[in-house]
């Protein structure tokens, strides 16, 4: 058990059957009154952001959340399979669990697998992925009073806007927290 008091951001705690995450903690002591300890949390099941509010010197169970370092594999049409480096296990995991996650998914993409008592609760990307483009809107020439950018699509369908100088066929650097073209590979 955890008292809140001590929660940081990082550590993961088990609350009302559902396994967060802290991303910040906000403490507020007043001299009449308890200690209210509001904590900003990932649900990692949902992915959904929330606050949960205690009172100073509540307790909440410690959740040990492991990180396997995996390969991403192929589609298998509902699913999609990964590969446990050590082991070569394989593991399947629902589309619906990673829509945002199958925009920079590619063939021997090595991933982080979150896990919690067997349970898999989700992929950790890389913070930047290199994807080969297979459609690129063609340049306008005189077109680059401000930094133009035109519409490409990637390999694994994400469509991004890219410098007018990138061609069809290149290869960029594609961010994986908001999906933006960041260099050219």
């Amino acid at each position: 058990m955890i008292i809140v008091n001590d929660l940081k951001p990082g550590i993961s705690f088990e609350y009302e059957n559902n396994i967060y995450s802290v991303l910040d903690v906000d403490r507020n002591k007043t001299a009449m009154r308890q200690m209210i300890v509001k904590v900003k949390v990932k649900n990692l099941r949902t992915g959904v952001i929330n606050e949960i509010s205690f009172t100073g010197g509540d307790k909440v169970e410690q959740a040990m959340v492991e990180k396997k370092k995996m390969q991403y594999l192929y589609d298998s049409g509902d699913s999609l399979v990964f590969m446990d480096n050590n082991t070569y296990d394989q593991i399947e995991i629902p589309k619906s669990n990673l829509e945002w996650e199958m925009n920079f998914l590619t063939p021997n993409l090595e991933v982080d697998v979150t896990m919690y008592e067997n349970e898999i609760l989700g992929v950790v990307l890389p913070d930047k992925v290199e994807l080969q483009l297979v459609e690129c809107e063609a340049a306008v020439k005189g077109d680059t009073a401000t930094s133009a950018m035109k519409n490409a699509k990637c390999e694994t369908g994400l469509e991004v806007k890219v410098p007018l100088f990138i061609n069809n066929e290149d290869r960029i650097i594609v961010s994986t927290i908001d999906g933006k073209y960041s260099s050219r590979a």
